[in-house]
Formats: structure tokens, C-alpha cells, sequence
């Protein structure tokens, strides 16, 4: 914490004021910025491997799903890596379904508002993102 002085027959409280009420001058404790020149958004840990997947989701027909090898994720844990993807999707307002299996993380559009006829993965992580 900055360390208050006051001059000779001021008084410094403990509000940040000396006796006269006007504000005693105290450093900052952090440098300052334009607003303008401030990046507005959150580049997240798993921003690299999600805008990879998107990127080709976009590229794809619709009936055809990305293959994210697990092997690929980094020690990420696909978990994580698919709950970065449900907000990335959810941002733009891109419905999606997810499965996996032993190899791969599979991604793939849906039609909004219409109810997938899949079936779970054998370790029954399946997932289906409506919006």
C-alpha cells in the first residue's frame, strides 16, 4: 500500500483526504490506459484448438462431422476442450453436437431447433447444443 505523507500542519485520514477536504495527491498503484487501445474479449486457454475446429466446421458439408484426434489436444482434457467450444458455439449462435470414442472428439452442425436422433458413445459421452 502507497505510504501517505502530509505536509507540515496537515492532517491525513483515513478517507484518502487531508484536513481541508480536498483529496490528498497519492500515487497510483497501477499504471493507466485508453480505454480504445484495451483488447475487449478473452482469448482463453483453448482459443488456439477451438477456432482450429470451428475454422474447419465452417469449411464442411453439412452432413459431415470434424475428427479431433485426442492425441491432438495437447494433456488437454477433452472436457475442457469441448466446454470451450460449447461457449465459442454458443457466442455465434452456432448450434453443434459433439461425441467421442477412444480416438477422436467429433463436431458437427445442427439444425436449430430440431431434436438429434444419435446415439451415446460407449462411454455415453454425447453431447447436443440447441440454441
Amino acid at each position: 500500500m502507497a505510504k501517505e505523507t502530509a505536509k507540515k500542519g496537515q492532517k491525513i485520514t483515513s478517507n484518502g483526504h487531508n484536513g481541508n477536504g480536498k483529496a490528498a495527491a497519492v500515487s497510483a498503484n497501477f499504471s493507466s490506459g485508453l480505454i480504445s487501445t484495451i483488447p475487449h474479449g478473452r482469448k482463453g486457454k483453448h482459443s488456439l484448438i477451438v477456432s482450429m475446429i470451428l475454422d474447419d466446421l465452417a469449411r464442411l458439408d453439412p452432413e459431415k462431422a470434424v475428427l479431433v484426434p485426442l492425441g491432438s489436444l495437447d494433456g488437454e482434457k477433452m472436457e475442457n476442450v469441448r466446454s470451450a467450444l460449447n461457449r465459442a458455439t454458443r457466442q455465434r449462435k452456432m448450434p453443434v453436437a459433439t461425441a467421442t470414442d477412444e480416438k477422436y472428439l467429433y463436431v458437427w452442425r445442427t439444425e436449430p431447433g430440431k431434436s438429434q436422433d444419435t446415439t451415446p458413445d460407449r462411454r455415453g459421452s454425447q453431447t447436443s447444443h440447441q440454441r
